[in-house]
Parts: structure tokens; C-alpha cells; sequence
């Protein structure tokens, strides 16, 4: 669906509104003692998004038709930078990950039928979902081709079998968007949560906080669906993901340059304040060279993602661009936040101030939507290709 025309100003008018929502409204709600609550998570954005609505900034991925903004990518990209900012704002706005590229999956893939059951109420923000790709060992990780869950034809519909591993946001989530292998081939499907034999067996402790649902072990046994279940056409499964896996990667780098620049205005005020040896730590070499390649990170990490987003807005492949900018933004923001903490020292490291939690933050990144081992692998095979 076309996007919005949306001008420079009105583009800069819209991100300041953002930045001032975020942190008035969105940062003040922030607090350790619900960073890894699954429930309070939920109250708590459920009252940020009502607010966010009356402000007129709720979904800004989204067709004007579905309730969103209808921004284009380029737009987003700047966006979702000043929502990042905050950990509750891209949940607050409703354009957090998984639900945003889930969204975005259903709205590109679903019948009629599919949008009225889960996709509107996934805008309307009445339900959560789930992407379920990743599996315990010998399973699917950064190989999505080593799919062990299985989905059998029993008359007109499925049986599923597997378990699935650190999924985002599935502790309460209504549905999952889940990948299993059929004979036709690997195959998404909607599972509803309620569906007997889909069990969250546990809450995964991670390194980050702020993850609306936690992240969930799933075991599926026996578990039985329609031929309504499937979405998209069987077999498609693997492209289907890539497809939703590209804008993602994106948007986490749009969120986390809004999330390092943070970190790096908070270690910026910390350092021209306190004072160390006679002089303030501002005035030292060593620091205002990390200020300066932190600086230098930020601006081509922004650069690139722009970049990207500009391809995606003019209908190009951008599955090289996509990979280069998520190694790239991800190894970047890392280095911004560990400056960050480094230039703070114990404060830095202390829940005084939202840097620890953002250098958590930063380093999954490197993991999320294929580990950058492997995008520079993949990189290196088609550069190196006959042409």
C-alpha cells in the first residue's frame, strides 16, 4: 500500500513530537522493577498506547486505512530513531518488535478472513503475537533450514509437532506466526495460543529488558488446525520469513541508534559535570575521542539505514543493503553503548541511569535476525559469485 506523502518539515515536525512524547510521557514510566515483569509490561504500555493515540502518533508503520500514520520507510527510519529512545516508546507507539513485523507479514499475506481475526486486533492492540522460528538443538537457529518442527496432513487440516525456543514476546501472546516443515516444504502457520497441544513451558531469562512478553519456550504436541491455519501458500515458509525478516532487521536498527544515542547523551552529561585530577573528564583527550568515534558511529549507521530504507520505499531488492546495514548499525551501536558505560564508569554500570540497560541491549543485536557471522557469510558467497 502507498505511503503517505509526508514532507521534510512535516517529517522533522512529526519526530519532535515523537521525541517530546518519548520523554515526557514514555521515559518517566520507565523503572528496573518491571524491565523484565512480563504482566506489569503489558499494563503499562497498555496506558502508554492510549496516550499515544490521543497524540496522534500510534502506529506509524501502518496504512492510514488500518489506524497507522502510513509512513514510508525513509520517514519510519526517523521515527523509529527518536521512539527508540525510550524502552517503552516503539511498544508505546505500537511499532515494537515482534507485533510491527508481524504486522506487516499479515497485512502482506493474510485472506480477508486472516486481517479480521488477527490482524485488526493486533492493530487495535487487543492481542499480542509471536514469531516462532528458533528451536532448541539439532532445530532451526540461524539455519532456518534445519526446521525440526513438523506439521502432518490429518484430513482437512494439520498436526503439529516441535518446540520452539526463545521466542519474543510469546509469554501471553494470542497467536504465533510459526514456521514448521511440511512435505511441500517449510510452511507458516497461525497458531492461537488457546489451540490444545501449544504449551509455553517457561519465561526465558535473558540479558535485555523491556521485552513485551518475554521470551518463551513453546511445546507443540499433537496440536491440531485448520487449513485456515496456513498463511501464504505451503511450502513458501523460508521466503515468506526473509521477506518479514528484512524489514525488521531495519527497524531494529532504526530503534537502536535512537537507544545508543541515549546512552551517549547521558555519558556526555555525566562527563562535562564530574571531575577527575583536577580537571572535568570533558576536558580529557581520551574521553572526547570516544565522544568523537561514538559521534562518527551514530552518523553512518543512520547513513546506511537511510540509505536502505530509501531502496525499500522505491520497490529495490534490499537483501545485500539489509545485511550490511545490520552488521554494520549493529557492531556500531554496541561500541557507542560500552563508550557510554566506559566514559561513566561505575555509574555506567549502576541502575542509576539507563546505560547498563541499554549496553545489554546492544549486544544481542549482533545475534537477532541472523548472527553477523553469518550475514557476512552469506555477504562474501554472492560477492565472490561468477557474475
Amino acid at each position: 500500500m502507498p505511503a503517505q506523502p509526508y514532507d521534510d518539515a512535516a517529517i522533522q515536525d512529526l519526530c519532535e513530537r515523537v521525541r517530546r512524547f518519548i520523554d515526557d510521557i514514555a521515559i518517566p514510566e520507565e523503572s528496573p522493577a518491571i524491565a523484565r515483569n512480563v504482566a506489569a509490561l503489558d499494563q503499562c504500555v497498555a496506558r502508554l498506547r492510549l496516550k499515544a493515540r490521543d497524540a496522534g502518533l500510534y502506529a506509524p508503520q501502518l496504512p492510514v486505512e488500518f489506524g497507522g500514520l502510513g509512513l514510508g520507510w525513509r520517514a519510519l527510519a526517523q521515527v523509529l530513531e527518536a521512539a527508540g529512545r525510550g524502552f517503552l516508546g516503539p511498544a508505546a507507539l505500537n511499532c515494537a518488535a515482534p507485533d510491527q513485523p508481524n504486522m506487516l507479514t499479515l497485512l502482506r499475506l493474510a485472506t480477508p478472513a486472516q486481517r479480521e481475526r488477527y490482524l485488526l486486533p493486533l492493530v487495535r492492540a487487543e492481542q499480542r503475537a509471536c514469531f516462532a522460528m528458533t528451536e532448541p538443538a539439532p532445530g532451526a537457529g540461524s539455519d532456518p533450514s534445519m526446521l525440526r518442527t513438523r506439521a502432518a496432513r490429518r484430513g482437512q487440516g494439520w498436526v503439529l509437532n516441535g518446540h520452539k525456543q526463545y521466542i519474543s514476546g510469546g509469554v501471553g501472546a494470542h497467536f504465533a506466526l510459526l514456521l514448521a516443515q511440511t512435505d511441500a516444504g517449510a510452511t507458516l502457520f497461525i497458531v492461537p495460543a488457546d489451540t490444545k497441544g501449544y504449551r509455553v513451558i517457561r519465561d526465558i531469562g535473558m540479558v535485555t529488558g523491556y521485552q513485551i512478553g518475554g521470551h518463551a519456550e513453546i511445546e507443540l504436541q499433537d496440536c491440531e488446525v485448520g487449513d485456515e491455519a496456513v498463511l501464504g501458500e505451503p511450502g513458501r515458509g523460508l521466503e515468506y520469513a526473509q521477506l518479514r525478516l528484512e524489514p525488521a532487521r531495519l527497524s531494529h536498527c532504526m530503534r537502536y541508534i535512537g537507544r545508543a544515542r541515549r546512552a551517549l547523551d547521558t555519558a556526555q552529561a555525566y562527563v562535562t559535570q564530574r571531575e577527575s585530577f583536577g580537571a572535568r573528564l570533558a576536558d580529557l583527550q581520551q574521553i572526547q575521542a570516544m565522544v568523537a568515534d561514538s559521534h562518527i558511529d551514530l552518523h553512518a549507521s543512520r547513513l546506511m539505514t537511510l540509505d536502505c530504507a530509501a531502496r525499500m520505499d522505491a520497490g529495490l531488492s534490499v537483501k545485500q543493503h539489509s545485511a550490511m546495514t545490520k552488521v554494520f548499525v549493529s557492531e556500531a551501536v554496541n561500541r557507542v553503548a560500552d563508550r557510554a558505560v566506559q566514559m561513566m564508569g561505575a555509574a555506567g554500570l549502576s541502575d542509576d541511569t539507563p546505560v547498563a540497560m541499554i549496553w545489554q541491549e546492544m549486544r544481542p543485536f549482533r545475534i537477532y535476525d541472523g548472527a553477523n557471522e553469518l550475514h557476512r557469510a552469506t555477504l562474501a558467497r554472492r560477492l565472490l559469485a561468477p557474475r
